[in-house]
């Protein structure tokens, strides 16, 4: 007899054989999903109720219909799977809880390493400046449930009014400003800042990339740590710093130093940079925008190219938006009581976007469209639309600080 959360399958069928969830399974195959199975040493010793590899695309369901219950998530995996004379029958949320419980982190992590990576190809409207791919960098944070593990481990905001109504967890990406693809990410508690978690993603800069940042990130050393990957640098710096006119440049910008803090007051050891200035007026206002690039020929870059340019890092922070906005939904917290939970939860959301942002990038392209032209929130009801039986679905949504489910 077949217990809960089972089909009963002829021979040599397995239950994750049949598992199809539209655009999902198209962007991370079962072959691939096996591969970091293995490779993370998450496979089973003995046949189960939840595998491993279902367990991989039940996350990744989850954080598509973000706000579902567990059961609806799995009923949803298992439609298709029984027939008139087999049913799927849904296993509980404790179970639930405890198969992601035993896949861990590691297999979404490497799953996203795998394929997570910059989509845009020579005919892609919007991605490219002359001879570079346009990325960025940014941070965002995300309202956790209220637990004590989470509390410890990720921290809380505060202010002088008092500490935050939820635990936060702090993700930096790296994203493609054409397409929104993110092929970088790194997650840590609130008490680790922007810039230092965004150490972690420059191993996936390559030369030909022109990395766009706010002034928020500029140091010197994380300067020099972006630049050695070979990447070029357009980021804003802070219009108090001392920048010395070394060289006016014909276009406006000039030539001049930076130093690490002990040869600051000495100026030994300069490292040249090229400086843009510019001012955007504004109603009763006019703001004055400090750029700084590695890339100091100005026949290369004129200046007035760069101070447009750098507005495309405002894609990364639709990008953001896009996860926490529409695919997660406005005001609603992560369902994970416990850290690990966490930082499988949120790869899985980012392993979602990048799925449909992939699916943007092939229509545009195929219609020689510019990715921005269509909309992720609509393409995101097409997704969720090609799993079987939506209709059966209750919009139900998590309320803040409602936690109806484990893990």
């Amino acid at each position: 007899m077949a217990r809960v959360g089972q089909v009963k399958s002829s021979v040599g069928e397995r239950l994750s054989d049949r598992i199809a969830i539209g655009v999902l399974t198209r962007s991370f195959p079962p072959e691939l999903v096996d591969e970091v199975i293995a490779e993370a040493g998450r496979g089973e010793q003995r046949n189960r109720l939840l595998p491993a590899r279902v367990v991989v695309y039940f996350v990744l369901a989850m954080c598509l219909f973000f706000g579902q219950p567990y059961e609806e998530v799995a009923r949803l995996l298992g439609e298709g799977l029984g027939d008139r004379k087999r049913s799927w029958r849904v296993p509980t949320t404790a179970a639930i809880g405890r198969a992601r419980r035993r896949l861990g982190v590691q297999p979404l992590k490497m799953l996203f390493a795998r394929v997570c990576c910059p989509v845009a190809v020579p005919q892609t409207a919007g991605a490219w400046y002359r001879r570079w791919r346009l990325v960025a960098v940014d941070g965002t944070t995300l309202d956790l449930a209220d637990t004590a593990d989470n509390d410890s481990f990720f921290g809380r905001p505060g202010s002088g009014r008092g500490t935050g109504a939820f635990p936060q967890a702090r993700v930096v990406a790296l994203a493609e400003c054409g397409t929104h693809a993110v092929f970088g990410a790194a997650i840590g508690p609130l008490s680790v800042s922007e810039p230092v978690l965004s150490r972690q993603l420059f191993g996936e800069l390559r030369a030909g990339m022109l990395l766009l940042a706010d002034r928020g990130f500029y140091g010197f050393e994380l300067w020099q740590a972006a630049r050695a990957t070979g990447a070029d640098l357009l980021w804003r710096m802070r219009k108090s710093a001392a920048l010395p006119v070394v060289q006016v440049l014909a276009d406006g910008s000039y030539l001049s130093t930076i130093h690490a803090e002990p040869d600051r007051r000495s100026r030994r050891n300069p490292v040249v940079v090229r400086v843009i200035e510019y001012t955007l007026a504004r109603t009763g206002d006019a703001t004055v925008y400090r750029l700084l690039t590695t890339v100091l020929d100005p026949e290369q870059a004129p200046a007035k190219d760069l101070a447009a340019l750098y507005t495309q890092r405002w894609e990364i922070e639709t990008t953001l938006d896009e996860i926490k906005t529409h695919q997660r939904g406005p005001k609603l917290v992560l369902r994970s009581k416990y850290p690990w939970g966490v930082e499988q939860e949120i790869y899985g959301f980012l392993l979602v976007h990048h799925a449909i942002r992939q699916l943007i990038h092939r229509a545009a392209t195929g219609h020689g469209l510019d990715p921005d032209r269509l909309s992720f929130t609509r393409s995101l009801r097409i997704v969720r639309r090609q799993v079987p039986a939506q209709a059966a679905f209750s919009p139900r949504q998590t309320r803040p600080g409602a936690d109806p489910h484990p893990g």
